[in-house]
C-alpha cells in the first residue's frame, strides 16, 4: 500500500524503549500517527463510592503522557490527545488521516478488554484490522513452557516452571527515526480540573514520584549505582515500622513508563558487576508475581476472583455507609500502624506490599469488611494501580482465588500476628 498510515493507540505503554508495537508499526508503516485517549470512563465514580483514578495517579499519569509527548517532538513529531471514549471518537481519526491499520497493547482486565472490544468491532466494519500486542510481562506468552490454558493456577508452580524453563528476551532498541502523518493540531494535554479534580486538591499532593520514560529510566540508574540503599545488607527481621528494601519501580511499570524486560536486564548487570543481592531477588519475585496476576486474568478472566454469592455480597457492603471502613479509609482506626500506613497511601499514593497485606488483613479479617471495598479503594489511591495485581493481591487476603491460602501468596496467622505486635509495641496503647 502506499503511503500506508498507521494510527498507534497508547494506553499503559507510555515509552520508546522495548516497545515492540511502536517499532513494529515503524517498520510497516509509511508514517505513523500516536495517539490517547482520555476516556471519561477512567475518571467516574464507582459504584463503591470511591473514583477509578485518584487525583495522585491522575497526576502521575498527565507527567508520563507529557513526557512522551515530548519525546515524540524529539524526533519531528507528536502524540495526538483525544478526550472522549476510543470506539466514539476513532472512526474519525481512521477517516480523516486515511488509516491502514490501528495497533495496540492488549489489556487483560475486562474493562479494558471491553473496550479493544468494541474499537475491535467498530474497525471490522470500516475493513480496519486492530493488532494485538502484549508488552507489560516479563514473560512472552509464546516464551513460557505452557499454553495460556495450562498456566498454573498455584504461583509456586508457575514460578519454579517458568524460570527453570522460560526465557526473558532482550530488549527492543529505541527507533532512531520516526516518521509521522502530517497534522495541524495535536490537542492539548488536559489539567487535572479537565479531568474533573477539584484544583485545590492538586495542593495536597505529597510528591512520590515524577511520571515519565526519562524519570522512570533515571530511578532505574540510581537504583543500581554503586553506593545505593540496594547493595545495603538488610535486617531480615522486618517489623511495619522497617518494612524492609523496596525499590519503588512499580509506578513506571504500571503505566508502561519502564519495560519490565529493561528493569530485569539492568538489574542482571549489576548483578554481574555487584553480585548476588537478596535485593536483587526481590525486584526479580515482584516482576514474577506482576507476570502471574496478569496471565491468571488472561487465563480466567473475571472467574479468577469468582466466589460463591460474590456480587450479593457486593451489594451487601455498599447499601450502607459503613463507619469502620470510612475509619480505615481516613486513618482513624485507633491502630497506629494501620492508620500511618493509610496517611502515606492517601498523602502519596504509595505503601510498600508489607504495608498494603497489613491494612488488607485488618480491613478483611479484624474489620469483618468485604474486601471488593478495600480493593476498590486501593483502585482509587494507588499510584501504582494495575487491576489484575490489586485485585488478585486482595483475593488472596480474602482467602479466595485460584491460589487461595497459598504460603507463597498470604499468611494469614502472620499478618494477625504482625498486628497484634504493633499494638502491643505501641506507647499508643502501653
Amino acid at each position: 500500500m502506499k503511503n500506508k498510515k498507521i494510527l498507534v493507540w497508547f494506553r499503559n505503554d507510555l515509552r520508546l524503549h522495548d516497545n515492540e508495537m511502536l517499532v513494529e508499526a515503524i517498520a510497516k508503516s509509511d508514517s505513523i500517527l500516536p495517539v490517547y485517549f482520555f476516556d471519561p470512563r477512567y475518571f467516574e465514580n464507582t459504584r463503591f463510592g470511591t473514583a477509578k483514578t485518584g487525583i495522585v495517579r491522575a497526576s502521575f499519569l498527565l507527567e508520563s503522557i507529557l513526557s512522551l509527548r515530548k519525546a515524540f517532538q524529539r524526533f519531528g513529531g507528536d502524540i495526538l490527545l483525544v478526550q472522549g471514549k476510543p470506539e466514539d471518537m476513532i472512526r474519525d481519526l481512521v477517516e480523516q488521516f486515511d488509516i491502514a491499520e490501528v495497533y495496540h497493547h492488549r489489556e487483560v482486565g475486562p474493562e479494558e478488554t471491553e473496550i479493544s472490544g468494541h474499537v475491535e468491532d467498530l474497525l471490522w466494519t470500516l475493513k480496519i484490522n486492530l493488532k494485538h500486542f502484549i508488552g507489560h510481562t516479563l514473560y512472552n506468552k509464546e516464551d513460557l513452557p505452557f499454553p495460556i490454558k495450562d498456566i498454573p493456577d498455584v504461583f509456586a508452580q508457575f514460578k519454579k516452571k517458568t524460570e527453570r524453563d522460560a526465557i526473558v528476551k532482550a530488549c527492543i532498541l529505541t527507533p532512531e527515526r520516526i516518521d509521522f502523518v502530517e497534522n495541524a493540531d495535536w490537542g492539548q494535554l488536559p489539567s487535572l480540573k479537565d479531568l474533573g479534580f477539584e484544583t485545590v486538591a492538586g495542593a495536597m499532593i505529597e510528591k512520590y514520584a515524577t511520571g515519565g520514560e526519562d524519570s522512570g529510566l533515571q530511578h532505574l540508574t540510581q537504583l543500581l549505582e554503586a553506593g545505593a540503599d540496594i547493595y545495603l545488607k538488610q535486617n531480615t527481621k522486618h517489623t511495619p515500622e522497617k518494612p524492609g528494601f523496596s525499590s519503588r519501580l512499580s509506578a513506571w511499570l504500571t503505566i508502561g513508563c519502564l519495560s519490565p524486560r529493561m528493569v530485569y536486564w539492568k538489574v542482571k548487570e549489576a548483578e554481574g558487576v555487584f553480585g548476588l543481592n537478596a535485593n536483587f531477588s526481590q525486584i526479580f519475585l515482584g516482576l514474577l508475581w506482576r507476570d502471574y496476576f496478569r496471565f491468571m486474568f488472561k487465563k480466567h478472566g473475571i472467574a479468577f476472583l469468582q466466589e460463591t454469592d460474590l456480587e450479593k455480597d457486593i451489594m451487601q457492603a455498599i447499601e450502607r455507609v459503613d463507619p469502620a471502613l470510612e475509619k480505615w479509609k481516613t486513618g482513624c482506626t485507633a491502630h497506629p500502624v494501620v492508620d500511618k500506613y493509610m496517611y502515606d497511601l492517601n498523602a502519596t499514593g504509595f505503601i510498600p506490599h508489607s504495608g498494603r497485606l497489613l491494612v488488607a488483613t485488618y480491613l478483611v479479617h479484624v474489620l469483618k469488611i468485604h474486601w471488593t471495598c478495600g480493593a476498590a479503594y486501593f483502585e482509587e489511591k494507588l499510584i501504582d494501580y494495575a487491576p489484575a495485581s490489586n485485585w488478585g493481591n486482595w483475593a488472596s487476603v480474602a482467602g479466595i482465588g485460584k491460589d487461595a491460602r497459598s504460603k507463597n501468596t498470604f499468611d494469614l496467622n502472620t499478618q494477625i500476628k504482625i498486628l497484634d505486635i504493633a499494638v502491643a509495641d505501641s506507647p499508643s496503647f502501653a
